[in-house]
């Protein structure tokens, strides 16, 4: 691999031109006016890797956005990995609190990232960081040092729940067969601290409608006299937590996974800034369930959160109504042994039983996905903590984030692999959000680092 950082300084501009490229083609998966785009996307993803030196690359259908497959089999009794990454991204909304439009790049500087950030939708989540593989994979080819075989599953859903991705994996089983799966949709603690995630919570996705009256209201001849969805479903709501920052919801915490002092007491030892932490936020105190540092939180503990809330008139200027809907979003984040499909049993259960007389609840089921942990002590493991500790100088912190994949699960429940999520993207690059970023200096450090693992892995590995 000596030759990695010659070949990044040669080719450094060509690789963020063409992520540029591709960073410029809105794939919004969750928008079906933007349906031709996410195929435009795939078709450049098979292109980049067929100029990666990958030997057989295809477009494979599903029911919904295509997958892109590709592979590079050197020797069929060398060990293979499989990397798996996303090309669809999320919806750039609100508009009008981007700096510059999502689909027009730009680099600039920022505090955290003086040699520039490339701002567009999909910068970091994941287009940047799925193409680092591309990249990675380019140099090892090209320069004949690619020390195992490879596999790329690149999908097209993830931003909408990977719907299409269970039947793929069971009809496509020896296609993608592999010793380990490689991922970079995560970050890492600062680009001074090199992380790897070792834990992600799961996820529970509801839609919840609550209907009053047969039509809206005028709300100076009913106020008063009949319910009001919106104020109910506020208070419904706000009883999903107790003063603890508890969730209130019976039996939702029977089965989660309580980690030992001492495991806590290690967790502490990763670098966390609080003050810091408020500030970049812009927020004066943090919240959250009692008895647990803010990390925790955000990591070991389960969640409810409301992603969305509306009904009635929202519009300009008044008009006086008492609706007859209101809705919300909510996401429950799960720690291990929380069963998705349980848990949102339990919420319906729970929700439907608190609603008043005089209104009708109806909860709706979106995606979920199970919680995943891999141990620190797996040949993956040690080799991208190997891999780490040659490009930045020093033993990289497992830490357990807050996010989820559902996938990941799914792929050691299907495909019978392990995961690695080895991420470069920061906390601060805003993903999911207007302006979200991804520093080039992260982006050339990710392709410099991922040929190391493949190097690592293949020699533990045997």
């Amino acid at each position: 691999m000596e030759q990695i950082n010659d070949y990044i300084n040669t080719h450094k501009d060509r690789f963020v031109n063409e992520l540029i490229d591709l960073l410029k083609i809105p794939s919004i998966s969750a928008d079906t006016a933007f349906s031709q785009d996410v195929l435009e996307t795939a078709k450049a993803v098979e292109k980049s890797l067929i100029e990666a030196g990958c030997d057989k690359t295809e477009i494979c259908e599903t029911k919904g956005y295509p997958v892109v497959y590709a592979e590079k089999i050197i020797d069929p009794n060398l060990p293979t990995v499989l990397v798996y990454g996303h090309y669809d991204v999320q919806p750039p909304d609100p508009m009008e609190l981007w700096e510059s439009p999502p689909f027009e790049p730009v680099i600039k500087e920022t505090e955290l990232h003086p040699e520039g950030a490339i701002f567009a939708r999909g910068a970091c989540d994941d287009k940047g960081q799925m193409f680092m593989h591309v990249k990675a994979v380019e140099f090892m080819i090209k320069n004949n040092q690619l020390p195992c075989n490879v596999k790329f599953m690149i999908e097209g859903e993830e931003e909408v729940g990977s719907d299409s991705l269970a039947d793929f994996l069971e009809d496509h089983k020896d296609k993608l067969a592999n010793d380990i799966i490689l991922i970079s949709d995560t970050g890492m603690i600062a680009n001074d601290i090199p992380s790897i995630t070792t834990g992600l919570r799961g996820l529970s996705y509801v839609e919840i409608e609550v209907t009053g009256p047969n039509r809206d209201l005028h709300s100076g001849i009913y106020g008063g006299a009949v319910p009001n969805p919106i104020n109910i479903l506020s208070k419904m709501i706000a009883s999903l937590h107790d003063e603890n920052g508890h969730i209130t919801i019976p039996k939702f915490y029977d089965k989660v996974e309580e980690l030992s002092d001492a495991e806590r007491a290690e967790m502490a030892e990763a670098p966390f800034d609080l003050e810091a932490y408020k500030k970049a936020l812009d927020i004066d105190d943090v919240y959250g369930e009692k008895g647990y540092r803010t990390p925790e939180r955000y990591s070991i503990r389960p969640t409810l959160d409301v992603n969305g809330i509306w009904g009635g008139y929202t519009g300009e200027g008044a008009k006086t109504v008492i609706a007859s809907k209101a809705f919300a979003k909510i996401s429950m984040r799960l720690v291990p042994n929380q069963d998705p499909d349980e848990i949102t049993e339990l919420f319906t259960k729970h929700f439907e039983s608190i609603a008043p007389k005089g209104v009708k609840v109806k909860v709706t089921p979106h995606h979920g996905g199970l919680p995943y942990v891999t141990k620190t002590n797996s040949v993956g493991y040690q080799a991208a903590a190997k891999a780490y500790e040659t490009t930045f100088g020093k033993k990289p912190v497992p830490e357990r984030t807050g996010g989820s994949i559902p996938i990941v699960a799914l792929f050691e429940e299907v495909l019978k692999s392990k995961t690695i999520l080895m991420g470069f993207g920061l906390d601060s690059d805003a993903i999911h959000s207007p302006n979200e970023h991804f520093g080039v200096w992260n982006f050339l450090k990710g392709i410099e680092t991922i040929p190391y693992f493949y190097k690592y892995y293949t020699e533990l590995a045997k």
